[in-house]
């Protein structure tokens, strides 16, 4: 059986399906490097904690999955990566919280932060990371129930 947090990440990947400037380039984990502009704005999700606290009265662990979805896009001479990013941010959030619970896995999304760096290179790069709070409930005894 599969756990709710990689239900969750799989959600979160189907939910940016469409996100504006994209297309198919939604990675999880992405450990290999973009290795042309063509493949940008590309959108690279990363879980980067998962915190459990216990209810007293509920045989339940209640979670808080920390999760940062970076967007990778190119400058150009007329705008600065922020700039180009911007539809692109828009939108993924507005896909992501469209169902906050990620088809009855999660109680709720929260965005937390938003982060903004510039890569040097020959063309200005960005790399804006959007930080989202997602909780969700397993069983104490079964990490997919």
């Amino acid at each position: 059986m599969t756990t709710i947090r990689e239900n969750i990440l799989d959600q979160i990947k189907t939910a940016l399906t469409g996100t504006t400037g994209v297309s198919s380039r939604i990675f999880r984990e992405r450990v290999t490097p973009l290795t042309n502009r063509s493949q940008l704005p590309a959108l690279v999700i990363e879980p980067l904690s998962d915190t459990a606290s216990h209810a007293s009265t509920l045989p339940k662990i209640e979670w808080s999955l920390q999760v940062r979805i970076v967007c990778l896009v190119n400058g150009s001479a007329s705008s600065t990566p922020y700039e180009t990013a911007d539809p692109t941010i828009e939108s993924l959030h507005s896909n992501l919280t469209s169902d906050l619970t990620l088809n009855g896995n999660a109680i709720d999304i929260q965005i937390q932060s938003v982060d903004f760096e510039l890569i040097d290179a020959d063309q200005a790069l960005g790399a804006i990371s959007s930080t989202y709070e997602i909780r969700y409930r397993t069983s104490q005894t079964d990490l997919s129930a």
